[in-house]
């Protein structure tokens, strides 16, 4: 997968909502989490925010969605399964990468059972990601090309077309281009290269 949608809340303004379920207050929130450091580190940092909690729970997917190579979760304290599995389940199946959310809740009193814990969190979560804004993930590629200097001309017209930008040049016996593109574009971009340069074309990662 090389394009997805990722939360467009960071550590710093992570996305926040609240739900009151018998007396008990849920407080959910969400940011982006490129890779399981940088969840790890958001539960801390909302752990370290909310100490008087009865439990901050947590569950993130820390790449593209619904991938489980890179996924944790915690309950917490709550009984056995009745909060971080269900959340990461949401998780799961929401169509998001790289999301890390926690759910801070404050016992009022009124016991919600097994069940009832399992939906909560679920909809705590749910609730949380029906108006999480989003962006885009698209992993780059970064390389270098060399080509005559006949060639240059033909090169910058076809940027646009593949969404690709000249990050440096330098001008020796030919022309050395430092390009970043999408990398779902680098395989046509450099046959296409090859082409306009009848396989001169010199390429470098």
């Amino acid at each position: 997968m090389t394009r997805y949608p990722v939360p467009a809340a960071t550590a710093q303004s992570p996305h926040c909502t609240q739900l009151v379920l018998r007396r008990s207050r849920f407080l959910t929130q969400c940011a982006r989490a490129q890779g399981v450091e940088e969840a790890r580190a958001f539960v801390d940092m909302v752990r370290r925010n909310n100490p008087d909690a009865t439990h901050n729970c947590w569950a993130y997917v820390a790449g593209p969605p619904g991938d489980t190579a890179h996924i944790g979760s915690s309950d917490d304290g709550e009984p056995h399964g009745t909060a971080g599995r269900p959340m990461l389940q949401v998780l799961l199946h929401c169509g998001t990468g790289e999301i890390c959310t926690v759910v801070s809740r404050w016992f009022g009193g009124v016991k919600l059972g097994t069940g009832g814990l399992v939906r909560a969190y679920q909809d705590a979560v749910r609730d949380n990601l029906a108006n999480l804004a989003l962006t885009e993930q698209r992993p780059l590629v970064h390389f270098t090309a060399e080509i005559e200097y006949a060639h240059l001309d033909g090169l910058r017209r076809s940027l646009p077309r593949f969404e690709a930008k000249i990050a440096g040049q330098r001008c020796e016996d030919c022309v050395r281009l430092d390009i970043t593109l999408p990398k779902e574009h680098f395989s046509g971009f450099t046959r296409f290269l090859a082409a306009l340069t009848n396989g001169t074309a010199r390429f470098s990662r």
